[in-house]
């Protein structure tokens, strides 16, 4: 008779399990790790190189280009090498990125050593790392939809993210540590280093799904975005991902303005504000994975309001004691986010179109924070710091309740097959409850 998975002790009874220990992810989680570890190190280091290659007085301009050259040109990566890469299997895209990241971030210490190295030529290579860096992505969220069965992809979305959290907290001061002993341009190669061991690790982990010249018909360079156009479901979510990342921008100008202007505080107290929304955010890593019974969809809206209704204390003037533990609380409800909303995709798109729909979202979502970025300058200057934040947190909370609310019409109104998620439809509603 087979045990009953309800009684069985931890660790095995934990839904992390069967991702730790699967034969092909347990092989590529800890490259994974040292990755992410690297990046984490890089959100110092990246910016620290930038002020010291950029001349006097354009400092900012070429921080700004940096910080965008990092994550941006992956958009582009997405439109023009689609007809090349969609179909691919998850392992090789994930692999290539690495590759390419690892060359293009190893070119800027090469380029210091042979002094040829400016802010110009640094942008260019930073630029060139990420091209890939859309697919990439797509390629880890695809690697789990095709080892894993669905019951297991949220809490296997929640190990990815949970590393990039972990990275988070670990790396900036380790990244500090190491620039005021060897220099910024040395944590980029330790960076570059780190993606190098990924790549490798893809490589020599999972096996090819198919020879490389062999990806089947050429689809088209907008086929991801063909894809979402034509599920409402996945549209949907889309919408809801971009406005939820969007609504967040503001916050990385706002907040220090007000940690200084109305909260009289110091770089330290700004830093205990994101050292508690990441604590937050890994401790929500954790739980990510025990919500695979609940329904994804209702879920997912529910985190955009429950986000914003915690940012709430911060736009309403209350003291440090309060709104201190409320950003921790914000860091906790928002780490499941991305777990869940790939779960979704993971769920809604076959296996041929799913890392050109990843790749697809990719690409509209990493505008968002920026955009949101760039717009909370002038909101900041026109209505304040305090109520910057507190009518974004506002509408983050109006932009959940309003997919909630069609979120539910949509599972009143459909067919008995028919799903539960942002539009949601049958592929979930065979999966949803299972895990």
């Amino acid at each position: 008779m087979p045990t009953d998975p309800g009684t069985a002790r931890f660790p095995r009874s934990s839904p992390y399990w069967p991702v730790l220990t699967h034969p092909l992810l347990r092989r590529v989680l800890p490259g994974l790790a040292v990755s992410a570890l690297g990046d984490g190190m890089a959100l110092v280091a990246v910016t620290w190189l930038a002020l010291r290659l950029a001349p006097p007085g354009q400092r900012g301009i070429w921080t700004g280009l940096a910080v965008a050259a990092y994550t941006l040109p992956s958009a582009a990566g997405t439109v023009l090498l689609g007809r090349l890469l969609a179909g691919r299997d998850g392992a090789r895209l994930a692999g290539w990125d690495a590759t390419l990241r690892a060359a293009a971030l190893a070119a800027i210490p090469g380029a210091q050593l042979a002094g040829l190295l400016d802010v110009r030529w640094y942008v260019v290579l930073l630029a060139a790392s990420s091209l890939l860096h859309g697919w990439g992505s797509a390629g880890r969220f695809t690697l789990v939809a095709e080892l894993l069965p669905p019951r297991h992809h949220l809490p296997a979305n929640a190990v990815l993210g949970m590393l990039s959290q972990a990275a988070t907290i670990v790396g900036p001061p380790l990244a500090g540590l190491l620039i005021a002993a060897v220099g910024p341009v040395w944590v980029i190669a330790v960076d570059a280093a780190t993606f190098a061991v990924l790549a490798v690790t893809y490589r020599l982990a999972i096996p090819r799904g198919g020879p490389p010249g062999e990806p089947g018909p050429a689809p088209a360079r907008t086929a991801g975005f063909r894809v979402i156009r034509g599920d409402p479901a996945l549209l949907g979510l889309l919408v809801l991902s971009f406005g939820f990342f969007l609504l967040f921008g503001p916050f990385y100008v706002a907040m220090p303005v007000l940690v200084t202007d109305d909260l009289h505080g110091s770089a330290t107290t700004l830093g205990l504000y994101y050292t508690a929304f990441g604590v937050g955010a890994l401790a929500g890593g954790l739980g990510t994975g025990y919500l695979s019974g609940w329904p994804l969809g209702p879920t997912t809206a529910g985190i955009v309001v429950g986000f914003g209704a915690a940012l709430l204390p911060l736009g309403l003037g209350l003291p440090v004691g309060l709104s201190l533990p409320a950003f921790a609380v914000a860091g906790l409800v928002w780490a499941p986010y991305r777990s869940t909303s790939m779960a979704l995709f993971q769920r809604r798109a076959d296996a041929g179109r799913l890392t050109a729909a990843l790749a697809a979202q990719s690409a509209i979502t990493v505008l968002a924070v920026p955009l949101g970025t760039m717009l909370g300058g002038p909101l900041t200057s026109a209505l304040g710091a305090r109520r910057t934040l507190l009518a974004c947190a506002l509408a983050t909370v109006v932009l959940g309740l309003v997919a909630t609310v069609a979120t539910v019409l949509r599972r009143r109104t459909a067919a008995p097959a028919a799903g539960d998620g942002c539009g949601v439809g049958k592929a979930e509603a065979r999966v949803g409850g299972s895990g």
